[in-house]
């Protein structure tokens, strides 16, 4: 039966607002539940979008949220822990509170994403936490759960391509901590199209897939390209292992740290896949450097008028 009713956890950050846009357009109906109503500003032009406020931690808010649904997809996670927000609270205890209530409820079908060589082995606090949630939504008994693991997600109001732009546009040369470390960058709208394609999918319940993009580049290539769409030229300096924990070591203590040295831990493993992209998804990801041109280093009146209205 196809999934039209989708409570979608994460609605309102970079991946969920791709994610509630091609569920519309799919024909489904998103209901996003949200701390913050400010945040789910942009979600309300979508037709179909029901936005509910409230937060996923909540067990009473969650269970009244679950409430004629037919499917779950789960996007929240967060790169950066805090005393309030903690890698345990958000990628283990949310999902494992998640698919108890979804049982309680029959509720039964779930789409959650995690990241890319998640597990218990990992070498970050980040990756261990994700594999213990990918750990706890395969042991509920009663849910077919698809576990998507993507590598880093870029498209136009990422925080990864972005934020490389900023460097670049600032500093003439760009300390790079991490510069050799491979990435595999998949765009947002190939993974928001995986999540409605596996709603209703019988094949895909049950699985966990990789999700890459079709190229893999270092850390220190993708700065160079990001440089380049801003029609500059910057010198990387590549920063050596005790040089690099010193400035993440630095970053973290920042309001809203952009690197922290659990980040830094995540990137001794490459961020790419072994395989190629899942067959069954049934189409090939976007390359970054058909999609990255399409928006970055526009000065156009139109991308003027997008800046305002993103503020």
């Amino acid at each position: 039966m196809r999934a039209r009713r989708v409570l979608v956890l994460g609605g309102t950050g970079f991946v969920g607002r791709s994610v509630c846009a091609r569920l519309v357009r799919s024909g489904r109906e998103p209901r996003v539940l949200t701390r913050d109503l400010g945040k789910a500003r942009l979600l309300q032009v979508l037709p179909s979008v029901e936005i509910r406020r409230g937060s996923p931690q909540d067990p009473d808010t969650l269970a009244q949220a679950l409430d004629g649904v037919d499917a779950v997809v789960n996007l929240v996670g967060i790169l950066h822990q805090s005393a309030r927000q903690p890698f345990e609270k958000v990628h283990v205890e949310l999902p494992a509170r998640l698919v108890r209530l979804m049982a309680e409820r029959g509720v039964r079908r779930l789409v959650h994403v995690s990241a890319l060589h998640a597990g218990a082995s990992g070498p970050s606090l980040y990756l261990q936490s994700r594999g213990r949630g990918e750990e706890a939504i395969r042991a509920a008994g009663g849910i077919d759960a698809t576990i998507l693991r993507p590598s880093v997600i870029f498209g136009r109001d990422d925080s990864f391509l972005n934020l490389f732009a900023e460097l670049v546009k600032l500093l003439p040369v760009v300390p790079l901590a991490g510069a050799s470390c491979r990435f595999a960058p998949v765009w947002v709208e190939d993974v928001a199209r995986c999540v409605d394609i596996a709603l209703d999918e019988p094949a895909t319940a049950g699985q966990s897939f990789d999700l890459c993009g079709p190229g893999a580049y270092t850390l220190a290539d993708i700065v160079r390209f990001v440089a380049g769409q801003l029609g500059k030229r910057r010198a990387i300096l590549a920063l050596p292992g005790p040089v690099a924990q010193l400035q993440a070591m630095f970053l973290e203590r920042l309001p809203g740290p952009v690197m922290t040295r659990d980040n830094l831990r995540s990137m001794e493993v490459d961020s790419v896949c072994g395989c190629g992209f899942p067959p069954v998804f049934g189409f090939a990801p976007a390359a970054m450097q058909a999609v990255v041109p399409e928006y970055m280093g526009h000065q156009g009146p139109r991308d003027r008028y997008d800046r305002f209205r993103s503020r």
